[in-house]
């Protein structure tokens, strides 16, 4: 009797400490409560490299960085076609960084190229060490993006980051919050462990959230000293002046990377570059574009309510006169797919909204949704996974959300969607809004 009384006991207090542990009303998936951070140590020499991740550089070169604790390793990457045939060598720059008591490892990055598209290539850090081995993006469609934010370095980051591998895509998205650092910069370290047997792979296209800020006053007051020491981006090859926001193209795709947490308004640097940077796309020639930031513009769960909403009142419209085709978020730990909207009004020319900050942090989901829901809200769920946005032409594109369930990944959400390039409509009527008339079958 005394068993079972413990048994009830233990139930009960399990349910009333983690109540994402009860099925949910819509289906019979039991969400699972967050998990604990992993820190992932270094088990090689000094002198090798250690947290490699790739990202894109123009049109056909590729940015290699990595980090070694010896601080006499050359700041040089070694590469060829054939494994352990290296006929291009480049020589790049390193950096390092104190925070507190804490002093960096030496970072390296190296730029190479110009690559062929849709190759594999081998590729060695430093001239020494382990190989690697990446392969380039088409240059033409199809295309796949995988998409997952606000990963962290948690068990559910590691199944996230199985389920992402376990399929071929080209690049992959991530609209903020890396690490989960806060401050604890071995944090860093260990984030880039984790990541590296994927992001050394493909390209990773990375944006800052609010976890990347770690300002302290009059120390570090602008914040993101590990962030832009770690994670550069090609910010300056699309006219930026910040790590913080950039843009960047791939096999007839524009992807701007905007900054929640640089200035916005319309007097800000940011603005002024999003307004000259959306003016250069030509549609014919690029009939995609696709738009990630941190903080949602729309978002009916009650976490992180209204934070974006400064952003929105100042940007939007720029977003909507280009026509952009898809905006993605992360922030709030959970999924949720709006219909194409325009100044909280379903416009079918307005961007598809998505928030997908559900890639497995430590403070786990946002569980709680507005009730009733929005109109605007087709889709919500507050459970771990990622997204795939496979662009196969010029007019279509097919996206699907993955739960993270455990050892699989389940497709809980997909939906096509039409580029607004391909729309006359939407083309010809340039800034003036078009009425919202059935936008929800096809998006």
């Amino acid at each position: 009797m005394e068993k079972l009384y413990l048994h009830v006991f233990s139930l009960l207090l399990v349910i009333c400490l983690f109540p994402q542990l009860i099925k949910s009303q819509d289906d019979d998936y039991v969400r699972q409560p967050p998990r604990g951070v992993i820190f992932t140590h270094h088990t090689s020499s000094d002198e090798d490299p250690q947290q490699v991740h790739i990202s894109l550089v123009g049109k056909d070169h590729m940015r290699v960085s990595w980090v070694t604790e010896s601080n006499h390793v050359k700041s040089i990457v070694e590469y060829g076609k054939e494994s352990g045939i290296y006929n291009g060598k480049a020589t790049g720059e390193h950096t390092s960084y104190k925070y507190f008591l804490y002093s960096s490892g030496k970072i390296h990055h190296v730029t190479i190229g110009p690559l062929e598209p849709a190759t594999t290539y081998f590729y060695r850090c430093g001239g020494s060490g382990p190989e690697f081995s990446f392969k380039t993006p088409p240059l033409k469609l199809p295309l796949e993006f995988a998409v997952a934010g606000d990963l962290g370095q948690t068990e559910w980051t590691n199944s996230t980051l199985q389920h992402i591998g376990s399929m071929d895509y080209d690049v992959l998205l991530l609209p903020g919050d890396l690490s989960y650092a806060d401050t604890q910069q071995p944090l860093w370290d260990s984030f880039g462990r984790i990541v590296e047997p994927y992001a050394s792979k493909r390209p990773w296209m990375v944006t800052e959230g609010n976890h990347e800020i770690e300002s302290i006053p009059i120390i570090n007051p602008t914040g993101f000293k590990a962030y832009n020491a770690r994670w550069p981006m090609p910010y300056q090859e699309s006219g930026s002046t910040s790590n913080l926001y950039y843009s960047f193209e791939v096999a007839g795709t524009h992807v701007i990377m905007l900054g929640s947490y640089a200035d916005f308004d319309v007097k800000s640097d940011q603005y002024k570059w999003l307004q000259a940077d959306l003016a250069k796309i030509d549609r014919k020639v690029t009939p995609w574009i696709v738009v990630l930031l941190h903080a949602p513009w729309y978002n009916s769960n009650n976490a992180h309510k209204g934070e974006g909403e400064s952003m929105r009142k100042a940007m939007e419209e720029l977003l909507y006169n280009a026509r952009v085709d898809v905006v993605f978020a992360g922030h709030v730990h959970a999924y949720e797919r709006f219909t194409r909207v325009y100044n909280n009004k379903a416009d079918p020319c307005g961007p598809v909204y998505m928030t997908i900050g559900d890639g497995g942090n430590r403070e786990g989901l946002a569980l709680k949704f507005e009730n009733p829901a929005s109109p605007l809200s087709l889709y919500r769920e507050p459970s771990f996974g990622h997204g795939r946005l496979r662009v196969l032409n010029e007019t279509h594109a097919f996206w699907g959300w993955h739960r993270n369930n455990e050892s699989n990944s389940v497709v809980k959400d997909q939906v096509w969607l039409e580029s607004l390039s391909s729309s006359k409509t939407c083309m010809e009527s340039g800034s003036q809004k078009v009425g919202s008339s059935s936008v929800n079958d096809e998006l």
